[in-house]
C-alpha cells in the first residue's frame, strides 16, 4: 500500500512536523484542524462556532484537494475547550454534515495549539 502526502494552499500548512493529511489505500487521514484561515494565518474570531465553522472549511479544502468531498468523511474526533460548548459546536457541524452525518467522538481537553478552542481531524474515504 503506497502513503500519498496530500497539502493544499487553500488549508493552512502544517504548523509542526506533520502532513495537511495521509492518503494510504483508499482512506485520508487528516491532521487536526485548528481555525485558522488560509489566507491570512491568523485565527478566526474568538467564537466557538466561528472556529468550528473554520475547521470544517479546512478539512473541506484538504478533502477537495485529495478529490472527495465531507460526504465522503467517515469519522471526525473533535477536541473542545470547554464540553459546555458542545451545543453551539454540534449547531454549526450540522451544517456542513446535513444527512449521513459520520461517525464521531467528541472530547474535552485543558489546552489547544495557539489557544484555539476547538480542534477536528477526520478520516475520508478516497475515491
Amino acid at each position: 500500500m503506497e502513503k500519498v502526502i496530500i497539502s493544499t494552499p487553500k488549508a493552512p500548512a502544517a504548523i509542526g512536523p506533520y502532513s495537511q493529511a495521509v492518503k494510504a489505500g483508499n482512506l485520508m487521514f487528516i491532521s487536526g484542524q485548528i481555525p485558522i484561515d488560509p489566507a491570512t494565518g491568523n485565527v478566526v474570531g474568538g467564537d466557538i462556532q466561528e472556529q468550528t465553522k473554520q475547521c470544517l472549511k479546512n478539512l473541506q479544502a484538504i478533502c477537495e484537494a485529495a478529490g472527495s468531498t465531507l460526504k465522503d468523511v467517515v469519522k471526525t474526533t473533535i477536541f473542545i475547550k470547554d464540553m459546555a460548548q458542545f451545543t453551539k459546536v454540534n449547531d454549526t457541524y450540522a451544517e456542513f454534515f446535513k444527512e449521513d452525518a459520520p461517525a464521531r467522538a467528541c472530547v474535552e481537553v485543558s489546552c489547544l495549539p495557539k489557544n484555539v478552542l476547538v480542534e477536528i481531524e477526520a478520516v475520508v474515504l478516497v475515491k
